[in-house]
Order: C-alpha cells, then structure tokens, then sequence
C-alpha cells in the first residue's frame, strides 16, 4: 500500500512537473540541436550546396506561408514539435541573421542536411557545415551569448540546456553504400566500419559534453532499408534493402552500449539514445494502425515509390501528407515525426535508454532553480 502510494505520487509530480514545463522552467532553458537533414532547419539555406530543401513545394504545411523554410518535410521536423511540447520558441538557424538578441537566449539549430559523423561523408554536397564546424559554432555561439548576459550566465545557460544530436544515417547511404565499391566498403567490411563509426561518434558526444551540455538526446538511425529511396533503388526481392537493414541493426544497438559506457565513464546520465529504428518500425510495418495508407510510397517524388531524385514542382504530390509516413524519398512526414516525438517524449526503456525524454525533463525539474 505504502509503495503504491509513493508510486501515486512520483506520477502526479511527473504530471504536475510536466504539465509547468511551458512557463516555469522549461520557458527559461535553451535547447541546441546538432545534427542532418532529419533536424536541419534551413542553415543550408545559406550555402551554395545541393544539399536544400528551399523550393516549393516544401514546405507546403508549414504555417503561417505554407513556404519551403529550409526543413526536409512538408511541415514541421523533429526539433520543431520538441519545441512546442517544450512550449519555447521555434530555433533559428544559426546561419540566419536573424539569431540576435534576446533570440539568442532561446538556442540555436546547427544541423546541416548532407552531413555525417564522418567528414568524408556528403563529400558530393560540397558546401555543407560537417560535425567539426557545427561544435566550432557552438563555441561561437556561446562566445556571442557570454557577451550579452555575462559568461557564467551563458555557461549555466549551455549547462541546463536540452541538446538533440541526428547523425549516422548518411553515413550508410552517403558513404558506404553511395556507389558500389566505395572507399569506405573496400577499406572496411561492415561490423568494422559500423565499430568504427561508433568509435568516432563517441569522441563527437565527448566533445559535446566538453563543450558544456549536459543533457543530450542521440538519436540511432531509422531503418534505413525502408526508406522510399531504398526501396527504389535497392530493394530485396520487392522490400527493404537487406544491406542497409543490416547496418540499421548493427548500428543502433552499439550507440545504445556506447551510450551506456560513455555515461558511466562520466558519471551520470548525460546522454540519452533514443532508438529511432524501432520507433519507425511501428509504423512503417503496420501504417494503417498510424492512420497511414502507405510507408513505402513517399508523398513528394517521382519514379518506383516516389523514390527517385528530389522533391520538386516538378514531382508527384500527394494531396493528403497525413496518410503518408514518408514526405519525400528519405524524409519522414510532419505526422511520422510526431509519432517518433511522441515515442521520445514518453517511449519505454527498449525505445529510450536509459530514460524517455518527459522523465528526464522532469527530473531536471526538480535541480533547476
């Protein structure tokens, strides 16, 4: 009895902490996202790279223009909708001229779509801001905040500051698997290379943490198999590509043990991953559970599945985005990356190791002042 009602009130804290986030703690904490063209939220924009999502019809859901703004989705991304279950601002881009002043205090998006965890990945988008350049950013950014509020305010700021990282899927499908007999694949088989990226990726997330944050959500990658490009391009007698697959579960179990050991090396449970493959497995091997009609045909695109070349005007479109899980031939649509969001916020121990998002924010609750 008395253990239920402790139980009864860990949960109506957990509601009560929760249900504040918007206008007591969570109103004042910045949040950082690092990352790909999963997070990207329009810094390519200004690059002279391929690697855009700056023309129609991108986003073509997005309020109040319905105008591309730089995200690889019809609408919002992932970081937007944790920004509005934060109940905080959506993040500028850090390239945008408009991230000054009191815009400052809210954070900052880094992510550059092309990128991987590997410099040599993403190589055919030239101009793109690679893992190295997004932390020396991030430097600069703090640099510019310590100048407005003081640098311990800035460096308290970094500290209670949500951070999102999305890395590691281009570097299977941009690297490794870009072209038959690439570099990487003559140079590793895959268990190796998988080791390797994994190696690297450990050595970015300490980096992260030697630049201040201390609470990181790493996203794994989805299952990469399945996306409507794969599916085009390499698919298995009529499904998923069995190569990619394989990386897929190579990889994310090792980022979970890399995770593991990274936060009992330092201490604590800075970083928390979230396993985006079996989140996007849900739905992508029963859509119509999700009010999906289809996961393997993207919205926007052309050729087997809409799964060749961009999403232009030029392209199929579809006229409903809610019924497709994917709105282009990589990218997840504005309702799949609210069902992984939602996944990440709330999503058991074999989702989120090793806690979901809404118990970390919680408990961060109860330290903040």
């Amino acid at each position: 009895m008395a253990s239920s009602l402790v139980f009864c009130s860990w949960i109506i804290f957990m509601v009560m902490a929760l249900g504040t986030l918007s206008t007591q703690t969570e109103a004042a904490r910045a949040f950082f996202v690092f990352g790909d063209s999963l997070v990207d939220n329009g810094n390519n924009n200004y690059l002279a790279t391929t690697a855009r999502a700056d023309s129609p019809p991108y986003g073509i859901d997005f309020p109040p223009t319905h105008r591309p703004t730089g995200r690889f989705s019809n609408g919002y991304n992932i970081p937007d909708i944790i920004c509005q279950q934060l109940g905080t601002d959506l993040l500028l881009p850090y390239l945008s001229p408009q991230l000054t002043g009191q815009k400052l205090l809210v954070g900052a998006n880094f992510a550059s779509a092309g990128i991987g965890i590997l410099n040599d990945t993403g190589v055919q988008f030239v101009n793109i801001i690679r893992m190295f350049q997004q932390f020396e950013y991030f430097k600069q950014y703090q640099q510019r905040l310590a100048a407005q509020i003081g640098a311990e305010q800035a460096k308290r700021r970094v500290s209670e500051a949500l951070v999102l990282i999305t890395v590691g899927g281009n570097d299977f499908v941009n690297n490794y698997y870009l072209v038959p007999f690439s570099a990487r694949s003559r140079q590793y088989n895959l268990p190796d290379y998988v080791k390797y990226l994994i190696s690297e990726f450990e050595k970015l997330l300490q980096k992260l943490y030697d630049l201040g944050a201390r609470r990181v959500l790493v996203t794994g990658t989805g299952p990469l198999g399945c996306v409507p490009a794969e599916l085009a391009m390499r698919s298995t007698n009529g499904g998923c590509s069995a190569d990619l697959q394989r990386a897929a579960a190579l990889y994310n179990p090792q980022l979970v043990q890399m995770i593991r050991g990274l936060n009992s090396k330092i201490g604590s449970d800075i970083f928390i991953a979230a396993n985006t493959m079996l989140m996007h497995n849900d739905f992508i091997s029963n859509p119509q559970a999700y009010g999906f009609i289809t996961s393997k045909i993207a919205c926007c695109g052309q050729g087997p599945n809409n799964g060749l070349g961009l999403c232009t005007v030029a392209s199929n479109l579809c006229p409903n985005r809610d019924q497709y899980a994917f709105w282009d031939p990589f990218h997840p649509s504005e309702k799949a990356s609210k069902i992984v969001v939602q996944q990440i916020l709330s999503g058991s121990n074999e989702m989120m190791y090793p806690m979901n998002l809404s118990t970390a924010l919680a408990l961060d609750s109860m330290t903040m002042t």
